[in-house]
């Protein structure tokens, strides 16, 4: 029997098969029916292969094979120089791997074979561009653009980079060129809506983004562009919504999940922003922004430390990124670490000199090192780059106060009336009388109106008696309910009311000030203080706390206070850790202690065993009248920055005040162990910078045991 030959196909009719499966995307087939024919190396056939190659190349970018598509590109491109297909193929597939020189010159190649080729130059534009070869890369867009005016993608893709040369007036009429030829152009639309936001014109820019989607509704990009849109809009639930709908188009869209992050995070969905930062950086650790974004959260809910690393992963990232440098040295500033952080404000102005927040941030570093020239010239040159700086204005006052430069300072401290998140500036759009400048008061009605805290109302109440006395007719003064007994007594005042009793009778006013004005009003300076105010006490609570005390037997009485109001913005640095931290003043002989302590630490006082020397009277303390009373039957008063303060000082009872290392309040002055506001009276301890509270405390108890004698 002899035995059957199956008959060797050719090599057309493979090629033919080969190509119908091509065709029908079945690349691995025909790669395979290929293969006995192109093999995987160059051979000495490759000139007669050429077709072959190119098939197999096609096939080889369909199967997702980019580097085998290259090698079949390189031997058909060799073996045939004036191949131009093989140079077409070979460019697309460079670029798609990333290799743009060579991508570039296959494409230049092929332009050389065919000069005619109208994608040949508009695909060697796009390979420029991506180089940053801008200038080359607009000359072959308009090359294809000579040879079919009416081409969407090369007018498109010219716009393109003209954009990128920041020639917006041209980009935009490429645009538009490119949109006039095809209204469906779909990038286009999305591209004029950037460089419109970049100009600021929003309404057109919406307009081009949601043409955008008119024509391509699935397109993230577009959605994501309209999000930050309305993010700078202030319409955040449609920013919201528009980040969301492009994240259901496409998950994994780092960009879109970054917005969203800082969508939220206006929101003041801080937890739900920092998970969306998170899932960004697990897509593109790379994510400089997203660093960035993520450490602006951190910090905002005051995880600092967190905030820290943030920052400097988003400034190794990108190393010129100069709110990443700032906001660095905000956190280590508060820190605590004022050299480190002085050293990341400095690098930041290498990368922007003109950065006014940086040289707000200096002056406050140098302030906190008692470099108050250096201060001042960094407050002042944050206001020359950026005049309406509210912070650095209100920094500067305070900072010209406490060295009793009062004339610029308490002017300058009139800026508190243009600043939004205080107090003052929602006072002067509730009441409508004017504020009072300065003018003859003679025969005329004034209200009073308290803005500030309790301590202020105590320190700047003595200005109430000078306002009087300049003739007003009637001085009404508005303040909270702890303050009305102890001020309804106060000379120069005819009437307390409660806020909400005075702004129904504001009409009735010819003017208002807050206490906080008088001294630039009424021209103080640091020789013309006016005394304290002068508090009159009630007799028969007077009695009252003597009795109280009487049970504490013979000794000198000291009042404690150890704590302030925890919702005070500096309370973690002026406020002691506890009752506790006191403790070595127990052991001087003969003295009594009573806690003057209400709200946050006042338990403190009653925990502590019988034998300890203190009496807890917090409790029972029910206004200033109160208070006043108590400290009336006291030797001295020793306490941190708080109300209680002026209001012993007022009194006229020694007073020993302990200050923090870190943000003094400016009433305090600088470099004082007194203050001309309450002269022989007060007495300050000032931490230092490195100082622990124990020291501080025991250099009180040596001064303590001096001035009691024992």
């Amino acid at each position: 029997m002899t035995a059957t030959r199956t008959p060797l196909r050719s090599h057309d009719a493979i090629l033919r098969d080969a190509t119908t499966l091509c065709a029908g995307q079945q690349f691995a087939d025909a790669l395979a029916l290929l293969a006995p024919i192109v093999g995987e190396t160059a051979s000495a056939n490759d000139a007669a292969l050429a077709h072959a190659l190119q098939l197999a190349a096609t096939c080889a970018s369909g199967a997702g094979e980019p580097e085998r598509a290259k090698a079949f590109w390189v031997r058909c491109s060799e073996a045939a120089p004036d191949f131009a297909e093989g140079y077409r193929g070979l460019g697309a597939t460079l670029a798609q791997l990333g290799q743009l020189a060579e991508a570039e010159a296959a494409y230049e190649r092929l332009t050389e074979l065919r000069p005619d080729d109208i994608d040949a130059h508009h695909h060697r534009g796009l390979v420029l561009q991506r180089l940053g070869r801008y200038a080359s890369a607009e000359a072959s867009q308009r090359a294809a653009l000579a040879l079919e005016p009416g081409h969407v993608g090369a007018r498109y893709h010219l716009g393109a980079v003209l954009h990128d040369q920041r020639r917006l007036d041209e980009a935009e009429a490429a645009y538009r060129e490119a949109l006039a030829a095809d209204p469906q152009c779909a990038m286009a639309s999305n591209s004029l809506g950037n460089l419109l936001c970049e100009r600021g014109r929003f309404d057109e820019a919406e307009e081009a983004y949601r043409q955008a989607l008119l024509a391509q509704p699935q397109f993230p990009e577009a959605l994501n562009n309209l999000a930050a849109l309305f993010k700078a809009r202030g319409r955040l639930p449609e920013a919201e919504l528009a980040c969301r709908l492009a994240l259901q188009m496409r998950p994994d869209f780092a960009d879109a999940l970054n917005n969203l992050g800082c969508v939220l995070t206006a929101l003041k969905r801080l937890p739900e922003a920092e998970n969306a930062f998170r899932q960004t950086l697990a897509l593109r650790p790379d994510f400089a922004d997203a660093h960035y974004n993520l450490g602006c959260v951190l910090h905002t809910t005051e995880r600092v430390a967190e905030a820290e690393s943030a920052y400097r992963e988003a400034l190794r990232l990108a190393p010129n990124r100069v709110e990443a440098a700032n906001n660095l040295g905000c956190t280590l500033l508060a820190l605590g670490r004022l050299h480190d952080a002085l050293a990341a404000f400095h690098h930041a102005l290498t990368l922007r000199a003109d950065m006014a927040e940086t040289h707000f941030n200096i002056g406050s570093i140098m302030k906190e090192l008692g470099e108050l020239d250096h201060a001042e010239s960094a407050y002042r040159r944050a206001l020359v780059l950026r005049p309406d700086y509210g912070d650095a204005m209100f920094r500067l006052a305070t900072l010209l106060i406490s060295v009793g430069r009062f004339e610029e300072g308490f002017l300058l401290y009139e800026c508190r009336y243009g600043m939004p998140g205080f107090a003052p500036h929602a006072t002067q759009s509730m009441l409508p009388c004017p504020r009072w400048q300065g003018e003859p008061l003679t025969g005329k009605t004034l209200l009073v109106w308290q803005e500030d805290g309790l301590g202020d109302m105590l320190q700047f109440g003595r200005y109430l008696h000078a306002l009087k006395a300049r003739g007003a007719a009637r001085v009404a003064f508005a303040c909270v309910a702890p303050l009305h007994r102890l001020f309804a007594e106060v000379e120069g005042v005819d009437v307390v009311l409660s806020h909400e009793a005075a702004l129904a009778r504001a009409n009735e006013f010819d003017c208002w000030i807050s206490p906080l004005s008088a001294p630039l009003r009424l021209g103080t300076t640091l020789d013309t203080i006016p005394p304290p105010l002068r508090i009159a006490q009630c007799p028969s609570r007077v009695e009252h706390w003597r009795a109280r005390l009487a049970d504490l037997g013979a000794g000198h009485r000291i009042g404690l206070v150890w704590k302030g109001n925890p919702k005070h913005h500096n309370d973690a640095h002026r406020s002691l850790p506890m009752l506790n931290a006191l403790a070595p003043l127990w052991g001087l002989p003969g003295v009594k202690f009573v806690s003057l302590q209400k709200g946050a630490g006042e338990d403190e006082a009653l925990s502590l065993p019988a034998c300890f020397p203190i009496l807890p009277l917090g409790a029972d303390l029910d206004d200033f009248t109160d208070t006043a009373a108590l400290i009336s039957q006291l030797d001295l008063v020793i306490c941190v920055d708080t109300s209680t303060a002026h209001l012993a000082a007022s009194l006229g009872k020694p007073c020993w005040v302990l200050l923090p290392s870190y943000d003094v309040d400016w009433r305090w002055m600088h470099g004082r162990d007194d203050s001309p506001w309450y002269p022989e009276t007060v007495r300050l301890f000032r931490r230092g910078r490195e100082e622990p509270w124990p020291a501080v405390v025991e250099r009180m108890r040596a001064a303590c045991a001096q001035w009691l004698g024992v």
